[in-house]
């Protein structure tokens, strides 16, 4: 006996220990990863024009420094966030745990918006920025942590796959959002117009964009699993993951550490990497990014798909063993042609998305339904931190000292940590999540 309800994907069999979502409960749980790189984007973006509103006047690139420390110090909270918001999420619910990511995530944007300058309150303004990306590096820890358990939970039986590869597509269309929102403000007002006021409109629109995506998550309806495990529910999840599931936690370090270092790579600093290396125009390598990530983002529901039907291993495997081969003539194919700037980009973010649109789901599967959240949110959020973080620091770093060449083996070594990982994990697309 099977039913449609409305829920995205095909009819599935009528089973109470799941709620297939609709539409727009899928776009609920996964607008969380839209916000974030959305907000991601539009700091980095927007930082030189908004610096030096608030730090003293006299050096702008003092000001960009601070600023850019700022965020790296709410980067830095994201695994503060996987453990608490992670572990709020296991002890009161999905729901609770992705409506509180996202009140701190809108709430950190409406602060940036709305903050005072340095002229108009001193100190108290960059001390109000940097509370509010400690409240966004929070959120985003929790983020990843209550979504990919939620979204792994409600999804039908043989589609985790295809569920779970939303958490990626709105992400990537927030990226993509954030930099052609970007461009359009800039023509729009000018560098004169963005300095004085205009920064603030990237904000102000991801902060309503938060609050439409919190009354959704409102809405949302808890998983059946974690309905039918309250009864197991623990005290301290945290301490749970750490003495009954140290090697689900591994795992989980090994499945990220060769992911989060190329995605920072290839999506976060190649294209401004070219324009200084290379001389390639700001233009071309803004419409090169914005292209590569539109194919990515086509892609990965068909991976998802796929994943459901041959397993997680196969593509997570195709994604390290991918890159241990490529990562070098990627490298050296990079010039000041556009086309080979799209090239590389474009077959490094595809093979990404082997990795992308199955990762967040295969490592829910990993842990019991009471301490899932922060099982993949608490390893998930540090690894990001230390690799993703610092990759594109540490290629600027080599670049600069004459040892550029030394960083596709520094990738090609993760990678291969990765590939281990894959292989010698057991398959988990039939796990029973009900655990």
């Amino acid at each position: 006996m099977s039913r449609s309800n409305g829920s995205i994907g095909l009819d599935v069999p009528h089973d109470d220990r799941y709620r297939p979502l609709s539409r727009r409960g899928l776009s609920a749980a996964s607008i969380g990863h839209a916000m974030e790189w959305f907000d991601w984007n539009s700091y980095v973006i927007f930082s030189v024009f908004f610096a030096p509103q608030f730090f003293p006047s006299g050096n702008s690139d003092a000001a960009q420094l601070k600023t850019l420390m700022i965020f790296a110090i709410g980067f830095l909270f994201r695994p503060l966030g996987g453990i608490v918001l992670g572990g709020f999420a296991d002890r009161h619910g999905r729901r609770k745990g992705l409506t509180l990511s996202m009140t701190l995530m809108a709430g950190g944007s409406l602060l940036i918006a709305v903050c005072p300058t340095y002229d108009q309150i001193g100190l108290l303004a960059p001390m109000t920025l940097l509370l509010a990306r400690m409240a966004q590096g929070l959120s985003t820890g929790g983020e990843m942590a209550a979504s990919a358990a939620y979204l792994a939970e409600v999804a039908p039986p043989g589609r985790r796959g295809f569920y779970s590869s939303f958490s990626y597509v709105t992400g990537t269309l927030g990226s993509i959002t954030a930099t052609l929102l970007g461009q359009l403000v800039l023509l729009w007002l000018g560098e004169a117009g963005m300095s004085d006021w205009g920064w603030r409109i990237p904000f102000a629109f991801g902060s309503v964009i938060g609050l439409c995506a919190l009354y959704l998550r409102r809405t949302l309806e808890e998983s059946g699993p974690y309905l039918m495990g309250q009864d197991l529910r623990v005290r301290r999840p945290t301490w749970e993951v750490l003495r009954r599931h140290p090697a689900s936690g591994l795992r989980v370090i090994g499945f990220t550490v060769g992911a989060t270092t190329v995605y920072y790579t290839f999506l976060a600093y190649l294209p401004g990497y070219v324009q200084h290396t290379y001389g390639v125009s700001a233009s071309s390598s803004l419409w090169v990014s914005v292209v590569a990530q539109i194919a990515m983002v086509v892609t990965l529901p068909l991976l998802g798909d796929l994943s459901d039907k041959i397993g997680r291993k196969p593509l997570l495997s195709v994604f390290a063993g991918g890159y241990l081969v490529l990562i070098f003539p990627l490298f050296s194919l990079l010039s000041s042609s556009v086309w080979s700037l799209l090239t590389v980009m474009t077959t490094g973010l595809l093979l990404f998305g082997c990795y992308a649109a199955i990762a967040p789901t295969a490592m829910a599967e990993l842990f019991p339904t009471q301490v899932r959240s922060v099982g993949l949110g608490m390893p998930y959020s540090l690894v990001v931190a230390i690799f993703g973080g610092t990759a594109p620091y540490l290629v600027q770093g080599l670049t600069e000292r004459g040892h550029a060449h030394w960083f596709p083996w520094y990738v090609a070594a993760l990678c291969l940590v990765s590939l281990l990982v894959y292989v010698t994990t057991p398959e988990t697309k039939d796990v029973n999540l009900d655990r």
